[in-house]
């Protein structure tokens, strides 16, 4: 198992990646709108000098994706003037459970750590409990939640 930058030639398995994300995350989110979701410009990201776009790939297959984008907080009174957004993560089925997700983990925080970057966020349905533990096994501690309610 390797993982690299992603490339534009990679854009047609990453866009069903995305929709794998979106399957995924369906029965979290009730509000999401029927049919084809993009979440990403995923191109826009593959280009963008403050984006890393990870795939891990086996045996030339990419298997995994995720990617870190360097941002500013919303306010002025964080600690912190940049922290790196991580999102995309997409693990194919038949390849979860074998640490792939943690690789990409480890190569998107390694990305991170050369820009000089010590804050880490990312956003992950609360009742998502596979996703939470890994992410808490990983490191992350759970920050805010958001609740919604329809009226």
């Amino acid at each position: 198992m390797i993982t690299r930058e992603a490339t534009e030639q990679d854009l047609k398995v990453l866009l069903e990646f995305e929709q794998g994300i979106v399957t995924a995350e369906r029965p979290f989110n009730s509000t999401l709108i029927d049919g084809e979701i993009h979440y990403y410009d995923l191109l826009k990201l593959i280009q963008a000098e403050d984006a890393f776009v990870l795939v891990a790939e086996e045996n030339a297959e990419i298997v995994a994706s995720g990617y870190a984008r360097i941002k500013t907080p919303d306010n002025n009174y964080s600690n912190f003037d940049r922290y790196a957004y991580l999102g995309f993560m997409y693990v194919k089925p038949e390849h979860r459970g074998k640490g792939v997700n943690k690789l990409i983990l480890d190569g998107l925080l390694s990305w991170a750590k050369s820009k000089d970057i010590s804050e880490v966020r990312l956003d992950v349905y609360s009742h998502n409990e596979s996703a939470v533990k890994a992410y808490e096994k990983a490191g992350f501690d759970s920050l805010l939640t958001t609740m919604r309610m329809k009226i």
